[in-house]
């Protein structure tokens, strides 16, 4: 899966949190509804101009983001 085909960044939309492309449906908010437990179906029928390849365009970015991470632990 290349995320970057599905998902985009700009700054004018939804203050640059990433965003399927062409929408203003932010990554984050489908990461909520699947952590509140809301299967895939349920969330394509809430957003019917989204589409299974976008779902899983936002786990895939999600993956990456934390791969990415740098977890500094402080001596307190």
């Amino acid at each position: 899966m290349n995320w970057q085909d599905h998902i985009e960044r700009k700054p004018g939309v939804m203050m640059g949190k990433p965003v399927i492309k062409g929408t203003r449906v932010t990554v984050e908010l489908i990461l909520e509804r699947l952590g509140d437990g809301w299967g895939g179906e349920e969330i394509l029928h809430a957003f019917p101009h989204l589409t299974r390849e976008h779902l899983h365009a936002a786990q895939a970015y999600d993956a990456d983001s934390l791969r990415t991470d740098e977890v500094v632990f402080l001596d307190g």
